[in-house]
């Protein structure tokens, strides 16, 4: 397997941060690790996050149960398969270097989503096409989670939490049957997801300590700041090939 142990510690050490960060306000695995695990190795993203965020968002639901909130979640989850459909698409003409530029500009734009005070209605054309959004980012550049936090940026933390969790879990087996089908999951995906599943047990594991004992949303600012770097990075890398 083309990575060093170097690239993996490195990669190691993003994980265990972006799961600390999701499992503390319910989204960041994807925006912090894709970036960064690109620009560490291409071969390690964006597939292995996306591996990797669902036995997390799976937990968090189960963790946080008690407060996930249905109303609304069908309509985003329909909307994910005609996405994540599009989505496949956007992969059969992309190559490495449309993908870079393809996952920087998500991750650019999932900043300038999560850093607006832009409120948008929930109803059943918002979420519907919130999920169709969602499908083929998600299927493009492992990220699904951004346009979908848009709906519940004012919710409180546990239901945000527990609902985006409860929809990335389904999003996510929709997304990964369909790479699978396709054929855009390799043996190297797989084994890459599983080296790195410690350090997102790791992060899992300190967001369960940590909640209710820290302002876990100061996180928000940092992840921003470094996913923009590392996105920008990743956005020149493919430009200047």
């Amino acid at each position: 397997m083309p990575v060093s142990p170097i690239e993996l510690l490195l990669a190691l050490v993003a994980v265990v941060f972006g799961a600390l960060v999701q499992g503390s306000i319910g989204l960041g695995l994807g925006i912090f690790t894709v970036p960064v695990l690109s620009l560490i190795n291409p071969i390690m993203a964006p597939v292995p996050s996306l591996l990797l965020a669902a036995p997390l968002t799976v937990a968090m639901a189960w963790r946080e149960r008690s407060h996930i909130e249905l109303s609304g979640a069908g309509f985003l989850l329909v909307g994910r398969l005609p996405g994540a459909l599009l989505g496949l698409g956007l992969l059969a003409v992309a190559t490495q270097r449309t993908l870079d530029i393809w996952i920087a500009a998500s991750v650019l734009a999932a900043v300038a989503i999560l850093s607006t005070r832009i409120k948008v209605p929930r109803n059943g054309a918002t979420e519907f096409t919130t999920g169709v959004l969602s499908g083929i980012t998600g299927m493009v550049a492992s990220m699904g989670g951004p346009p979908a936090a848009l709906l519940f940026k004012d919710e409180t933390g546990p239901k945000i939490r527990a609902t985006l969790s409860m929809v990335f879990s389904v999003g996510l087996i929709i997304t990964v049957l369909a790479r699978l089908l396709a054929g855009r999951i390799t043996v190297d995906d797989i084994v890459i997801a599983v080296l790195l599943l410690p350090g997102l047990a790791a992060g899992y594991v300190t967001s369960s300590r940590l909640r209710g004992r820290v302002d876990t949303m100061a996180f928000k600012p940092a992840i921003l700041v470094i996913s923009s770097i590392a996105a920008t990075g990743l956005l020149l890398r493919a430009i200047t090939g």
